[in-house]
């Protein structure tokens, strides 16, 4: 009876090591079933290994953050991490990934993009870097926006990756999805992979609770950058832009034309001007909000997650007029006749 128990146990133990060492096996070497995603990964200075592969595992790069530790610390490599922003995909392996983020990125360049850049701006700062000329960023992400109409044609193996580029106008380029942020790359790296780290940036960032709130409103993430992008160059606070969202949000509702300067400059292809002058209101473009109702042909900047928070989620407010003072605060009216007293003292 006794060998017996002893049989068991000894069988039980086996089971159990080959299970935990397939599970371990597993998660190190074996091919996730899955479709191959790109996207990009940060690791911070002064992150340890346990605090990366659970990060790993919430961005659904590893199923579990267990092997991997395992196969870190078997290896000696637990605290031979690299801070770097790497561009990993769903395909590889946990041993993949592990030996990326050990061997770092030999040499990086550092781009930034800024909040309320347009794509002009954007393939202008990316040849300064030594990344193309700006016609090659332009074949990727479509021309500057004011080219509108024409199908822009654009590489599947961009548009192919993320959900958010879907039901887009054939001829929308990328305005609005450039993310701003900064941005680690390789000297070598392509175009084409720089702009897919980038759009994974932005997938990472538009939650899947923002996703949901924004279908709850029957608008589309097309529409909600679109506001977003209005609203990062007419106002500078998170405060401010929730209220001019939904100041903009409520002229929509009853049909009022938006007349947001931002849009007409960008129709005019000015980055800024000290007065929007009546005869700029004029312009017969889908872009000028003082002529046509409704949102503009599409986004006139690519947005910081601060604008793109507040065009989901606008303050209601009794106010339905604003303008931007000289030191770029803000003043809110509730009637046009308030409105234009602000002005009179303001915009002299």
């Amino acid at each position: 009876m006794i060998n017996q128990l002893k049989i068991i146990i000894i069988i039980l133990f086996l089971l159990t090591a080959c299970s935990t060492g397939y599970y371990f096996y597993d998660g190190i070497y074996n091919y996730p079933k899955t479709t191959k995603i790109e996207k990009s990964f940060d690791v911070e200075k002064g992150q340890n290994a346990t605090e990366v592969a659970f990060a790993l595992a919430k961005k659904k790069l590893i199923q579990d953050p267990y092997p991997l530790l395992a196969y870190l610390y078997t290896t000696g490599n637990y605290k031979k991490i690299k801070a770097g922003q790497y561009i990993l995909n769903s395909k590889m392996t946990g041993a993949q990934i592990a030996e990326e983020i050990i061997k770092g990125q030999a040499s990086e360049i550092k781009l930034t993009i800024i909040e309320g850049w347009d794509l002009a701006q954007i393939a202008q700062y990316l040849q300064s870097k030594g990344f193309g000329k700006e016609s090659d960023f332009y074949s990727l992400v479509g021309s500057p926006a004011q080219i509108y109409g024409q199908n822009q044609n654009l590489s599947e193996n961009i548009f192919g990756y993320f959900d958010f580029l879907k039901n887009m106008p054939v001829s929308a380029s990328l305005e609005g999805f450039i993310f701003p942020d900064t941005y680690f790359v390789s000297p070598e790296s392509s175009l084409e992979k720089i702009i897919l780290k980038i759009l994974s940036n932005f997938n990472d960032k538009i939650t899947t609770e923002m996703k949901a709130d924004i279908e709850k409103q029957n608008k589309t993430i097309y529409e909600i950058i679109t506001m977003a992008s209005i609203i990062e160059k007419e106002v500078q606070t998170i405060e401010d832009k929730k209220i001019v969202s939904g100041i903009l949000w409520n002229r929509l509702e009853i049909g009022q034309p938006l007349q947001a300067d931002a849009t007409v400059l960008y129709a005019l292809q000015m980055q800024s001007a000290d007065k929007v002058y009546k005869k700029y209101t004029e312009i017969d473009s889908p872009y000028n909000t003082y002529k046509y109702k409704g949102l503009p042909f599409g986004p006139i900047s690519n947005p910081g997650i601060d604008s793109i928070i507040a065009a989901i989620y606008p303050e209601k407010t009794n106010y339905w007029y604003y303008l931007s003072k000289p030191d770029g605060t803000t003043v809110f009216s509730k009637t046009l006749a308030e409105h234009n007293l602000a002005k009179a003292k303001y915009l002299k």
